[in-house]
């Protein structure tokens, strides 16, 4: 654990709610949750469940129903077929994460890794006294791999290769040709593969490409996904993966000997995830993201100093502010007490991560443009 950071997320929270409680005015652009409810009829089923009496244990993989409304959904977007019986629910993507690691990983293996990314893989990885190794996402491809550069850091004790895409920080997307290659990858070097696609349902072009888009790989990819992002759902905890058959066991008996299981009435509602009525609700908030997505892409571009690429996915903004001449981790750090907004550095999600700064757009137009304001300010006086 020595050697093992937390989420720089929650961190930066706890120090602009502090700020908060002293009567500062602080915009929050730190945490990734939306600012959305839970739609409707998965509060409504939630409700009726706990009123049946859903609030005992659940099996260790979740219960059936779920499982198998998770693999028809997946089934009917990708050419892959998921069968349920490789479906494993947990209370949050991030403990499927974890529970995939610690499940295959030995001391001294090595997993490349993007960088900058979400903070978990690396936690977790380290955990299992294995080693991340990064491979840098380049602003000049809307931060993809460089396959060629990936290729280059698979040695012997590599035995896994992490993807994200639509990827937390960046908001960058692989493409199809993209996951083909890490796929051939793969294959040529016995590798398997954790594909992270939580923000999958979260898209402004077309629809992202799936490492289950990929023929004949699903016997060495781990796919983790859940409730949280499209659903609003961050606090019921519910995520699931997808795992090989040979490696299924495994990973259920890690489950079982740290979790036990996910809890009922959360599986019970979210089989209202589902439906065409949670669909529409859905399909609103991305619309909505979008426009703050423009709005603050734009605006972070009138900017002197700033430079900020429009994501294709999820909804953070990942602007290149090398220009103003601070560090990232001094530049969050002063925005935060001279300009009152809270926002990540670069630095959170990685070594690469220096000159950019991750902000949040999972909040109002209104406070967006307060931000920006904030931050036009902040800049000007630099």
């Amino acid at each position: 654990m020595q050697g093992v950071r937390g989420e720089a997320a929650f961190q930066m929270l706890g120090r602009a709610n502090e700020l908060e409680r002293q009567g500062r005015s602080i915009v929050h652009l730190e945490i990734g949750e939306p600012d959305f409810d839970t739609p409707e009829p998965i509060i409504r089923s939630g409700m009726e469940w706990l009123q049946k009496g859903a609030t005992h244990y659940s099996p260790v993989p979740g219960i059936w129903d779920l499982r198998v409304a998770i693999a028809q959904h997946l089934s009917s977007h990708h050419p892959q077929k998921v069968e349920p019986k490789n479906v494993i629910v947990t209370p949050g993507a991030k403990m499927m994460i974890f529970s995939i690691l610690q499940s295959t990983l030995d001391p001294g293996d090595e997993v490349i890794c993007p960088d900058p990314s979400y903070p978990a893989y690396e936690a977790a990885i380290r955990m299992a006294a294995a080693k991340p190794v990064p491979v840098k996402l380049e602003e000049s491809k809307e931060f993809r791999f460089d396959l060629n550069e990936l290729a280059r850091q698979i040695t012997p004790r590599t035995k896994m290769i992490v993807i994200n895409s639509p990827q937390n920080p960046t908001g960058g997307v692989l493409t199809l040709d993209d996951l083909k290659k890490v796929a051939d990858l793969a294959r040529k070097h016995d590798l398997l593969i954790l594909s992270d696609e939580i923000y999958s349902e979260i898209y402004y072009a077309e629809r992202p490409a799936s490492i289950l888009d990929v023929p004949n790989i699903l016997d060495r990819v781990c796919f983790v996904n859940g409730f949280s992002k499209i659903y609003a759902m961050t606090g019921w905890r519910l995520g699931y993966g997808v795992v090989p058959e040979d490696m299924f066991p495994t990973v259920d008996l890690f489950v079982n000997n740290s979790v036990s299981s996910t809890a009922t009435f959360t599986q019970r509602a979210a089989l209202q995830a589902f439906t065409p009525e949670t669909e529409k609700a859905t399909l609103q908030m991305v619309a909505e993201f979008r426009k703050r997505r423009d709005v603050f892409a734009d605006g972070l571009n009138s900017i002197p100093g700033i430079h900020c690429l429009k994501p294709l996915g999820a909804f953070y903004l990942f602007p290149n502010i090398s220009g103003v001449g601070l560090t990232s981790d001094e530049f969050a750090n002063r925005l935060l007490s001279e300009a009152g907004v809270a926002a990540l550095p670069g630095t959170a999600f990685g070594e690469y991560g220096e000159g950019y700064l991750r902000l949040s757009f999972a909040n109002s137009l209104a406070n967006i443009q307060s931000a920006l304001d904030r931050i036009r300010k902040f800049v000007s006086t630099l």
